[in-house]
C-alpha cells in the first residue's frame, strides 16, 4: 500500500477531525440502480467522459478497467474498457469490462469487512473494542500465556496497530509477503497471532491483512454464518447487490483481506451508503455511530495520510475530508462528503509499484478538473 499512500500525499493534506462535516442529507438513490444524469446537471463539464475516453485512447490510462462517478445520489459517469485482468491472482487474459462484470476489489475488501464488523458489533455478536483478541481463540492456550499478547485488543486489530511483525511491502507474488505466507500457513489465525512483537500493541500502525482475517473470522463465528452469507443478509442484499463473490483462501474460508469481487456500480452503492450516513431507502444498514468511529483517525500512516478502522482517511487541499478503500492494482472506492461524491475505479495493474499513478490521475485530471 505504500504506493497508494504516496499517491494521495501528492494531492491531499490530512488533518484530524470529524468525518461528517459538510455532510449532505440522505440522497434518493434507488436500491435497484442509480438514476443517470448528464455530467453538466451534476456540476461537471459536459466533456468529462470524453476526457476519460481520450486519456485511455492515448495510453495515459493503460489498463484502466472501469470508472463510476456518483454525485447527489445519481450516476454521472460510467465507463468500462478492455484490458488484462486477474481473479485473485489467476490470469483471466484480456477482458472487455462491462456494467454486469465483477472485478477484484483486492484490499478494498478490508474496508467492507470493517463495515461488517460494525454491523455485527451493534448486534452484540462480536467482541467489544477493548476485548483482548487472544481471548477469542481459546485453542491457542500457549499464546494466551504471553502477557504482552493479551494486551492486543479488537481496537488494535481494527486500526492495524497489533505490534506484531508483518510485511506486505513485498509483491503479492512473493511467498515471503506476510499475507501470502498466512494463506499457505496450516492455521491462518494462529499464523497472525503468533508473529513476534516488533513494538507494543497500540503503539504504531503497520499494514496488516492478517488483522482483516481475524476480524472476518470473529464476525462469522459470532453471527454463526459464513462471512459472505452475513454480508448478503445485512449489507449487500439491502443495497440491491446480488452478484458478488468472495474468493476462498487455502483453508476454504473467504480471503477476507483481498478476495471480494463486485461490480463497479455495486461498490458505488457502498460509497453512497456512506454518504447517506449508513441509511438506504429509509433503513439503517450500518450504524451511524460506527461510521463516525470508523472515520476517526486512529493512526498517522505516512506523515500525512491517516488510518481509521479499516479505512484510509485524508483531506483535500481545501480542507474537505475524504475516506477510501485502496486495493492492489489501482482499485479505489473514494468518498468525498463535502462534494456529495463517490468514485469507484477498477484497474488491472496488479503488483506494480506505480499502480497508484493512474487512479490519482483519473481523480485529479478528469473528475476534479471537470468540476465547475
Amino acid at each position: 500500500m505504500s504506493g497508494a499512500i504516496q499517491a494521495f500525499v501528492r494531492m491531499l493534506t490530512v488533518t484530524a477531525g470529524g468525518f461528517f462535516i459538510a455532510m449532505s442529507s440522505q440522497q434518493s438513490a434507488r436500491a435497484e440502480s442509480f438514476e443517470k444524469v448528464a455530467p453538466e446537471t451534476a456540476g461537471f463539464a459536459a466533456n468529462m467522459g470524453d476526457l476519460l475516453d481520450q486519456g485511455f485512447a492515448d495510453g495515459k490510462y493503460e489498463n484502466l478497467h472501469s470508472v463510476v462517478v456518483i454525485r447527489d445520489g445519481k450516476l454521472v459517469l460510467e465507463r468500462h474498457f478492455k484490458g488484462a485482468d486477474e481473479r485473485w491472482g489467476d490470469n483471466l487474459g484480456i477482458v472487455q469490462h462491462a456494467p454486469d462484470r465483477k472485478h477484484d476489489l483486492r484490499s478494498v475488501s478490508k474496508s467492507i469487512v470493517g463495515l461488517l464488523y460494525g454491523i455485527a458489533l451493534y448486534d452484540g455478536k462480536v467482541p467489544d473494542l477493548d476485548a483482548p483478541v487472544i481471548a477469542q481463540f481459546p485453542r491457542y492456550e500457549d499464546l494466551a500465556r504471553d502477557p504482552e499478547r493479551r494486551k492486543i485488543t479488537i481496537s488494535d486489530v481494527l486500526s492495524m496497530k497489533l505490534g506484531l511483525e508483518w510485511n506486505e511491502d513485498l509483491p503479492y507474488t512473493d511467498p515471503r509477503n506476510s499475507e501470502i505466507a498466512m494463506e499457505y500457513a496450516p492455521d491462518r489465525y494462529r499464523y497472525v497471532l503468533e508473529r513476534p512483537f516488533v513494538e507494543k500493541p497500540g503503539e504504531r500502525w503497520r499494514y496488516n491483512g492478517g488483522a482483516t482475517a481475524i476480524l472476518a473470522h470473529l464476525v462469522s463465528q459470532g453471527v454463526d454464518q459464513p462471512l459472505l452469507d452475513f454480508a448478503r443478509d445485512r449489507l449487500f442484499g439491502p443495497l440491491g447487490i446480488t452478484d458478488v463473490e468472495w474468493v476462498a483462501g487455502s483453508n476454504g474460508e473467504p480471503a477476507a483481506a483481498s478476495g471480494l469481487r463486485m461490480r463497479a456500480s455495486d461498490l458505488a452503492k457502498v460509497g453512497q451508503l456512506i454518504l447517506n450516513r449508513g441509511r438506504w431507502n429509509g433503513r439503517q444498514i450500518v450504524p451511524e455511530a460506527w461510521l463516525d468511529a470508523s472515520f476517526e483517525a486512529q493512526a498517522r500512516v505516512d506523515g500525512q495520510i491517516e488510518y481509521g478502522r479499516h479505512w484510509w482517511l485524508g483531506r483535500l487541499r481545501n480542507g474537505d475530508r475524504w475516506m477510501a478503500g485502496f486495493g492492489n492494482g489501482g482499485q479505489r472506492l473514494v468518498v468525498y462528503p463535502g462534494f456529495d461524491l463517490a468514485v469507484v475505479i477498477f484497474a488491472g495493474n496488479y503488483n506494480q509499484r506505480d499502480a497508484w499513478r493512474m487512479p490519482v490521475s483519473v481523480l485529479v485530471d478528469v473528475i476534479f478538473a471537470s468540476m465547475r
